[in-house]
């Protein structure tokens, strides 16, 4: 069986293919999404060259940076947050992914040490409109990304987005297009962004085509969660 080594390089490999064959001029980070994998697996593929790990789950995330203290691992939130969850996500994590309300977001500003830098927040948008979904309307996304220049322990970097899943191409890169040009339409307006987080295992070679700069990939990396 491929080892989390020989996946992460096939991985790297299929990004910077794609990234060519897109003609795409960004640089693309790749984010292993370990939720629901053992300590001991993120400490391989970090073996293996890779040092950005984002997490789902608060508790599950704290138990696993304890066990991985002596590793220099850039740790990003990715999941939902709960109001009764910011302190200890401001204070235990590089950047958060997943920030769609006003009111999470001056929690985390707060909550943010002082000795430590800004946390490098993107806004997920919730463009399939889904109820069950979590992420700020295209209605009210720029009203948000303004409330940002009253938050100075937090750093605006751009927008996430997780859209409905399907397996028609052409839906997938529709749905990454919106995306992509909610994020462009908020720079042309002076918003200072550079981080367009799309695309996960099943889909993340059409995310780069439509402008990627970080995919988050779990299970192509460390196989079927347990």
């Amino acid at each position: 069986m491929p080892t989390i080594s020989h996946r992460l390089q096939h991985i790297l490999a299929a990004i910077q293919l794609a990234k060519q064959t897109a003609q795409c001029p960004q640089t693309i980070s790749f984010l292993a999404v370990s939720k629901a994998q053992p300590a001991q697996s993120v400490r391989e593929a970090f073996a293996a060259g890779q040092t950005m790990f984002g997490e789902n789950y608060l508790q599950e995330a704290l138990e696993k940076q304890a066990q991985l203290i002596d590793l220099p691992i850039e740790w990003h939130f990715i999941g939902p947050i709960q109001s009764n969850k910011t302190q200890l996500i401001a204070q235990n994590f590089a950047w958060v992914h997943s920030v769609d309300r006003l009111k999470i977001a001056q929690r985390l500003n707060d909550a943010r040490p002082a000795n430590l830098p800004p946390l490098q927040v993107c806004l997920q948008l919730n463009v399939s409109n889904e109820e069950s979904k979590s992420g700020v309307t295209q209605l009210d996304l720029e009203t948000l990304a303004e409330a940002f220049s009253n938050l100075p322990r937090l750093k605006l970097r751009g927008l996430m987005a997780i859209p409905a899943p399907t397996n028609d191409e052409n839906r997938q890169r529709a749905q990454f297009k919106q995306v992509r040009e909610c994020y462009d339409a908020l720079r042309a307006k002076g918003f200072a962004l550079d981080t367009l987080s799309i695309g996960m295992s099943d889909d993340y070679l059409i995310a780069i085509e439509q402008g990627s700069t970080i995919v988050r990939i779990g299970s192509a990396l460390f196989g079927a969660r347990k």
